[in-house]
């Protein structure tokens, strides 16, 4: 089993996972820009177990189909670390790939809301696109 850990920035809220990756994908839609302050999040996904220490605020966004997405920010830092689906937490945890701080992460095999995505962003080869969201 491989064990990763996710942290924000100031080291007070961290997620320990204990899978590898289900799948890593990079969204460009205009909330996870505003969410991350960057043209896109950069997000892994896990199946559960995961353990979390520290103390998080939480925001609830609700997606473009009706997903209610629960996110997790550092009350102190502002780090955006993780986050679930209401009604899927059983299946998966998405973490922000850059707070692993791990430059061999394996690269996204999907770029959502490629619609909104900045001309100037280059994904790597063999990325998936979709126009918004996969059906």
């Amino acid at each position: 089993m491989q064990t990763r850990t996710a942290t924000c920035s100031c080291g007070q809220l961290s997620i320990e996972v204990n899978n590898p990756p289900l799948g890593a994908g990079i969204c460009h839609c205009f909330a996870c820009q505003r969410r991350t302050g960057s043209v896109f999040a950069a997000l892994a996904a896990f199946a559960p177990p995961y353990r979390t220490t520290g103390t998080a605020t939480e925001y609830l966004r609700v997606g473009d189909r009706g997903s209610h997405y629960l996110f997790r920010f550092c009350p102190v830092c502002g780090t955006s670390l993780f986050h679930t689906e209401k009604g899927a937490e059983a299946m998966y945890v998405a973490v922000a790939i850059g707070c692993f701080a791990d430059p061999d992460f394996p690269p996204p095999e999907d770029s959502v809301y490629d619609c909104r995505r900045h001309s100037w962003v280059v994904l790597p080869e063999g990325t998936k696109t979709y126009d918004k969201n996969p059906d």
